[in-house]
């Protein structure tokens, strides 16, 4: 069946809105009265400062050659090197809570078991035939560094420490460097 002119201006009539219908007005009138209707392509992105003048940006951003800003990039990126040759040595995150013994035999403390109430992390790091003198070792809040002449470790913890209170001691019998790193949680339910 073909469809002829009227059947198809009949069509369009019966999906008109009701109150279109009947006016002949504008097409501003026929278009929605919505937030995003009155949208058009300036209004799609970041706002502009509207204190600063276009002038000041444009100076701001003519003085810089960095791609990115401080906040883009991760702590522990500037020391990583793909082209490092050196293998990364074996290592093993541990946790350790402080327990007394009214949390062990009469438990009227809050710890339990899980990680969540531990308060170090004690990362163990294998560096055989290596010498205290020729280690390397720097602590940011959420990246640890260990290099040696053989081997390199740049470690992205699992949680926020406090990079300035952290103890290392080496163990030349074993070639086992035990860093115990204080993390810095916010309390909650389970970290108090």
């Amino acid at each position: 069946m073909a469809l002829t002119g009227n059947m198809v201006s009949a069509l369009a009539d019966i999906l008109k809105p009701p109150e279109t219908a009947d006016s002949d007005s504008d097409l501003d009138d026929e278009a929605p009265n919505t937030q995003f209707a009155k949208m058009g392509p300036g209004e799609i992105g970041p706002k502009k400062n509207e204190g600063r003048s276009s002038e000041q940006n444009q100076t701001t951003k003519a003085n810089t050659k960095d791609i990115w800003t401080e906040e883009e990039i991760g702590e522990g990126a500037e020391f990583e090197s793909l082209y490092d040759p050196r293998p990364q040595p074996e290592y093993e995150i541990l946790y350790k809570q402080a327990v007394t013994s009214e949390d062990m035999f009469l438990q009227m403390g809050n710890k339990n078991p899980a990680t969540a109430s531990c308060e170090d992390m004690v990362v163990k790091i294998q560096l055989p035939d290596t010498k205290i003198s020729d280690m390397t070792l720097d602590v940011k809040s959420k990246f640890l560094d260990c290099r040696t002449p053989k081997l390199k470790l740049g470690l992205h913890l699992p949680h926020p420490v406090d990079h300035e209170s952290g103890k290392a001691k080496w163990d030349s019998d074993k070639g086992e460097l035990s860093v115990t790193l204080r993390m810095k949680r916010d309390l909650d339910f389970m970290n108090f």
